[in-house]
């Protein structure tokens, strides 16, 4: 663990306030799910919580499979980081965090086809993005299946949209149960 130096007091409700610092730098958001750990030392431990992280070894393989009928490497990811990979060496992009451009295509909740590429993860430049679908649950974003290419622009048709958007409906609903 790291110290911050910050000090908070618990209210009579049993209630802390993480300070605006560490929710920006760990990217906490209004009504993110924390999961709470405790430590041998008696330290409490609070963690973001990934739904897509319980069913990434299920998702390693629908990667896989996207990425041999597609032809083009794929990413699926949470609202966090990459937590799958296949057609790619998987060591480049799991568990990098996302770039803010994906992380701003997936909060507008809607899939899209670029013209421009994106970064898929941030600080990363080589993969990049070139069909984004959020998946969704319940209205919520749980993150996202992109298709990237490692150099030059893939010939991507309807087809490839299509795919990521069943992927991601599959997904989304398969959280719901």
């Amino acid at each position: 663990m790291k110290a911050t130096g910050i000090v908070r007091r618990i209210d009579d409700l049993g209630r802390v306030v993480i300070p605006k610092e560490i929710r920006r730098t760990m990217r906490i958001r209004e009504g993110d799910p924390l999961e709470i750990y405790t430590d041998r030392e008696g330290g409490v431990i609070f963690k973001k919580y990934s739904q897509l992280g319980d069913v990434s070894d299920f998702a390693a393989q629908l990667c896989d499979t996207i990425s041999r009928v597609a032809g083009i490497p794929a990413v699926i990811t949470d609202r966090d980081s990459c937590i799958a990979a296949g057609g790619m060496p998987r060591r480049e992009v799991v568990d990098k965090r996302i770039s803010p451009q994906i992380e701003q295509i997936m909060e507008e909740r809607s899939g899209v086809r670029l013209e421009q590429p994106v970064p898929m993860c941030d600080g990363i430049d080589k993969y990049q993005a070139f069909i984004v679908v959020p998946i969704l649950s319940e209205g919520d974003v749980l993150g996202c299946v992109a298709f990237v290419s490692d150099g030059g622009a893939p010939a991507l048709s309807e087809t490839e949209l299509k795919l990521a958007q069943t992927v991601a409906g599959f997904l989304g609903r398969h959280m719901e149960a």
